[in-house]
């Protein structure tokens, strides 16, 4: 009996240890592909003419800076709407509504994270679009802002979920330790309870922010597909285009191995390395973190 207890232990810690070196491997074989057939680009393209401002590939103009900055201007405003809404919402739930208000809230918000991006995009182009171009009275309503309001309804549900589950778990004595002190519950909370749910916090930031960096059928329906280099504050009103919205609309299209079927992998390859280095960068700041209160606490 015991001897068949230890065979199955050993075969399921192998198998669990298995499975998480795989993703290690998926990613990087995902990345060798990327690299194998982007990096021909830069044998094929000048690096003037790659890191120009317009991409006009029937004319062999393969300038990425105009799809960078669309996606950078995308997702930082989704950012600045999905950060505070998201965490708000987290902290409404899990601190202050009633236990049946969090019943009937967290599912729904559980839900609105399942709904097709493409539904989105639809209700972007019928609605938010229209109402938005006459509300400010633009030439069209299908910019970056209007991408930038959607992806941020898009990110919200994922910073709620992962961030109420963080402050869900601080242990409530913390929170009754601050009451005994004379705090508030709003002291308590900015105080105690968000303090030790910073790492999960981080994480929930982190998860949304790439939800955005890497949303594609939404983006490619409500931001104007124009790929103009974004050069101030006027451009979130001006349409744009996305990495993600380019390799989606023109990879089907492209002849295999041709030099615009190498610049969308070179472009794939940058979107890559931009949501790598913000994983490892939150990645790094929640275990510093974490590091930091193990010391306090110590």
């Amino acid at each position: 009996m015991d001897s068949n207890i230890s065979w199955q232990e050993f075969l399921i810690t192998r198998l669990v240890r298995a499975a998480g070196y795989s993703a290690i491997v998926f990613v990087g074989l995902i990345f060798f592909f990327l690299l194998r057939e982007g990096l021909p680009t830069l044998g094929e393209v000048q690096i003037s003419t790659l890191f120009s401002a317009r991409w006009y590939p029937i004319e062999s103009y393969y300038g990425i800076l105009p799809l960078i900055s669309g996606s950078l201007v995308v997702t930082i405003g989704a950012a600045l709407i999905a950060i505070p809404f998201g965490i708000g919402t987290a902290i409404y739930i899990s601190e202050i509504a009633p236990r049946w208000v969090r019943e009937i809230l967290k599912p729904l918000v559980e839900l609105l994270g399942g709904l097709p991006s493409v539904v989105l995009g639809f209700l972007g182009i019928l609605v938010l679009s229209p109402f938005l171009r006459e509300t400010f009275n633009l030439p069209t309503g299908l910019t970056a802002f209007t991408g930038s309001l959607l992806l941020g309804g898009i990110a919200v549900p994922t910073v709620v979920s992962v961030a109420e589950d963080a402050l869900d778990a601080v242990p409530r004595a913390y929170r009754e330790g601050a009451w005994a002190l004379g705090a508030t519950r709003w002291q308590t909370i900015w105080r105690v309870t968000l303090p030790a749910a910073r790492s999960g916090v981080l994480t929930a930031i982190m998860l949304g922010v790439g939800r955005a960096i890497g949303e594609t059928m939404t983006v490619m329906m409500v931001t104007g597909n124009a790929p103009v280099l974004a050069t101030g504050l006027a451009s979130l009103f001006s349409p744009v285009r996305t990495m993600t919205a380019t390799i989606a609309a023109e990879m089907g299209e492209v002849a295999n191995s041709s030099v615009h079927y190498h610049t969308l992998f070179f472009i794939g390859m940058v979107l890559f390395i931009i949501s790598l280095v913000v994983n490892v960068t939150a990645s790094a700041v929640v275990f510093q973190t974490k590091k930091r209160a193990e010391r306090v606490l110590s």
